[in-house]
């Protein structure tokens, strides 16, 4: 009996030893899990995650960069302990690794040769006087600066917060990784924000600051741009603008060599791996890490409010003083030669969404006004203003 009953409490005894493992080993996988560690933060970046996706989807607001974006923002916000190596800021992580393109600036110059090799730069060619729109458009950039400096951002943020009224992701990135890498996340998903949202902001500025007949204001017919001055514009701009501003050499360099591959005519397959395969690969490699640092530890504070704040302010200055710009010039141009306001906005190096709004905006006054081929003239050339500006800033600030 006695056998029996030590047998008994042997056997209790290794079953409670069971249960105890059991619900302890229970208990440690739900501490790793996402359930156990989700703080509000998190589902609030998840939130908005979703929501450029649903963006991206629903309106087709720069789907290419969206939804990378979003499903990134998605995926750095998904709770984990520290130590697994898999955050977006963790060494060793697989998503640091590719984090390592944007945190030291090598995916933008990439993006700009893939630009390079798909933008045709004959409308600015045909009308150089265009490049002075795209010029006036970096306005943004400097007043954002100015303004980001009264809010107590040190000159570095305040520079690399002001590329945002460029409306230029890759080349705000490229700034952020130089003057305030702490700020990136923020400044990047501002930037792209804005970007996505050009036909919804813009249009109410260039109605507001035109009347019906500057609207209806056609433009001559750009003449037709030769082989050579195609192939010699990349050589030239590269010369000019380098040795004004050679910090912006890493942008301009990638911009007018795609370029040239692209109108050289003997380089068919490398342009098109430039404007194809290569800027699809970094588009989503720079869109998914970008989302991911947006971690909601690093990510929800004051500052990043303040960005968002600063972002739109830059923006709708770079987008009215394009095309009050074009207005003041009208000024000083003959009738016939007098140039339609509404492709001011298109001065931000948002191409080639903006070149459309201005388009679309023309249409509605004037039927058979088609805008299009002239505000590509800005268009690029608020391209090439940005990264100009860009230099400038790191001339500066560096």
């Amino acid at each position: 009996m006695k056998s029996l009953i030590l047998s008994g409490l042997l056997q209790l005894e290794a079953g409670s030893g069971f249960m105890h493992s059991l619900v302890g080993g229970i208990q440690q996988f739900w501490s790793y899990t996402g359930f156990a560690n989700a703080e509000l933060g998190n589902i609030i970046m998840i939130a908005i995650g979703a929501f450029f996706i649903a963006l991206a989807i629903l309106k087709e607001y720069e789907p290419m960069l969206l939804i990378p974006i979003g499903f990134g923002i998605i995926v750095g916000n998904i709770p984990f302990t520290d130590g697994l190596q898999v955050g977006v800021y963790e060494n060793g992580a697989v998503l640091n690794y590719l984090y390592f393109g944007v945190l030291k600036g090598f995916y933008p110059p990439l993006i700009f040769l893939g630009i390079g090799a798909m933008t045709d730069f004959s409308a600015l060619i045909s009308n150089p006087k265009l490049i002075l729109i795209g010029a006036a458009a970096q306005f943004g950039i400097f007043g954002a600066y100015i303004i980001a400096l009264h809010l107590g951002f040190t000159p570095m943020e305040a520079g690399a917060i002001g590329i945002i009224g460029g409306a230029d992701g890759p080349t705000a990135i490229f700034i952020s990784s130089k003057l305030a890498p702490s700020l990136m996340g923020a400044i990047a998903i501002s930037a792209y924000s804005y970007m996505a949202l050009v036909p919804v902001i813009q249009p109410p500025i260039m109605r507001w600051l035109t009347n019906d007949k500057e609207r209806r204001i056609r433009m001559r017919p750009p003449r037709v741009v030769t082989h050579r001055e195609k192939v010699l514009f990349p050589i030239l701009c590269i010369l000019l603008t380098a040795f004004i501003v050679p910090t912006g050499l890493p942008l301009l360099g990638m911009l007018f060599f795609g370029n040239l591959l692209k109108e050289s005519g003997v380089t068919k397959r490398l342009a098109n791996t430039a404007s194809n395969a290569l800027i699809d690969i970094v588009t989503i490699l720079i869109g998914l890490t970008v989302g991911c640092s947006t971690q909601a530890s690093t990510f929800l504070n004051y500052k990043s409010v303040l960005i968002f704040f600063l972002g739109a302010v830059s923006f709708v200055i770079a987008t009215a003083t394009g095309v009050l710009f074009v207005k003041l010039f009208n000024l000083f141009l003959k009738e016939g030669n007098k140039i339609n306001p509404l492709i001011g906005n298109s001065g931000v190096s948002a191409v080639p969404d903006s070149a459309r709004v201005s388009n679309v905006e023309g249409l509605k006054y004037d039927k058979t006004n088609y805008l299009l081929m002239h505000a590509m003239g800005p268009n690029v050339a608020g391209v090439i203003g940005s990264a100009v500006a860009a230099g400038v800033l790191l001339s500066f600030l560096y």
